[in-house]
């Protein structure tokens, strides 16, 4: 497709040379060797603490700079509204609990049956210690929608926070977030979005979709195992958060714990210039937000098309295959189950033959229990930047396979 080759794209992957056929990625994609060596050379340094007294202390302090830089143009907030985190749950515990410190009882949340668990579990277990009362928003199983009438009648003048998912890492489905936030803030309550599934997906805009605070992992869009916030400078200076004494207070440094691990931050920033590369649409001028735009739109369409593919030949499957992943906006990611076979069968048939489609629920517990699935398990396939047409022949081919043995 036009500004993007995904041959190309894939030659920068020394993982794929293994041949499995990866669709994994919604667990954490492949990682590309721009952002193994942004890791390397940070990691062998000179390297110490941060300082501006020597090459060692600065580049610990450019690799900090080069953090908040990139991540402030990848979700669109200022750079002092970048809060690293060692994981998207960390971050929800750590600095939720800062959140969830001015509740008192009579206050109440509203938390989402669509969501992963790190996006409720925290807070639900900060709402039981406060003596807050919970609400739920829901989804229609056989659309894979929110039910808005849930959203109207979870959310309340006694609302504080209502916490959804920027799109399911189980099912794909991309929620009204903008529509929910408007409401939430119509009563005064704050909105924490998990974006960990979105951001690999769609060019994230954290004003525009209402989020108060944005969460997101870049190891689920090439980048390494870490975590990322996005919120205004001003909302995180309201918060509190536990923390050493001598330790800085400043934003967003009073919500890092600890010395950062210089190197994941590198490698989490080459991710987002590698991806910024992508569109060949942008002009050599544009700056990295508009360049990410212009690749954004291209993973896109390449993935949109893939997903076509793929939904086409499932559906020659017939009754033989169920998907679940059924709402208008959704990701690249597909939840599905075959009547009167396990899908875990189904997993370790394809991973036999090299493709890497796991089986699970996926830590999206409330999801998958409202799905009331007979089988224990889901197959999930997800597509990635770097999934090709011969991939999807292969799963499709593999899962023909598996239904005649």
């Amino acid at each position: 497709m036009p500004g993007f080759d995904v041959s190309q794209f894939r030659a920068q992957f020394p993982s794929l040379t293994s041949g499995l056929a990866h669709f994994d990625g919604p667990g954490g994609t492949q990682t590309p060797y721009a952002v193994g060596a942004a890791v390397a050379a940070t990691l062998t340094g000179p390297l110490s603490n941060r300082g501006t007294t020597g090459v060692s202390e600065t580049n610990a302090e450019a690799a900090v700079a080069g953090f908040r830089a990139a991540y402030a143009d990848f979700l669109g907030v200022p750079e002092r509204g970048v809060v690293y985190g060692r994981s998207a749950t960390a971050l929800t515990f750590d600095v939720g609990r800062a959140v969830a410190a001015s509740w008192r009882p009579g206050d109440e949340i509203v938390v989402s049956r669509l969501d992963h668990d790190a996006n409720v579990r925290p807070w639900l277990i900060f709402a039981e210690r406060a003596g807050v009362t919970v609400r739920w928003l829901d989804f229609d199983p056989a659309t894979s929608e929110i039910i808005w009438e849930s959203v109207e009648s979870a959310i309340t003048e006694r609302t504080r926070l209502v916490a959804v998912t920027g799109a399911s890492n189980l099912i794909g489905t991309i929620p009204p977030v903008a529509a929910i936030a408007a409401r939430a803030h119509a009563v005064g309550a704050l909105v924490w979005v998990d974006g960990v599934h979105f951001a690999a997906h769609h060019l994230v805009d954290v004003g525009a979709i209402g989020a108060d605070f944005f969460v997101c992992s870049p190891y689920k869009f090439l980048g390494t195992h870490c975590a990322v916030l996005g919120a205004a400078p001003e909302l995180l200076e309201t918060l509190r958060p536990d923390k050493l004494l001598p330790s800085s207070n400043d934003v967003p440094e009073r919500f890092e714990l600890g010395t950062l691990p210089y190197e994941v931050m590198a490698g989490a920033t080459a991710a987002v210039d590698l991806l910024a590369g992508l569109g060949g649409q942008a002009p050599e001028s544009a700056g990295r937000r508009e360049r990410l735009a212009a690749s954004w739109a291209a993973l896109h369409a390449h993935e949109s098309r893939l997903r076509s593919i793929i939904e086409a030949g499932l559906a020659e499957l017939g009754d033989r295959v169920v998907v679940h992943s059924r709402a208008a906006q959704r990701t690249p990611t597909l939840l599905l189950t075959f009547p009167g076979r396990r899908s875990w069968d189904a997993y370790q048939f394809l991973s036999a033959r090299g493709i890497q489609a796991p089986a699970g629920s996926f830590y999206a517990y409330e999801p998958f229990t409202r799905l009331a699935l007979s089988d224990t398990h889901g197959l999930r396939v997800g597509l990635a930047p770097y999934t090709d047409d011969s991939d999807v022949q292969r799963l499709l081919d593999g899962l023909r396979a598996f239904l005649a043995s």
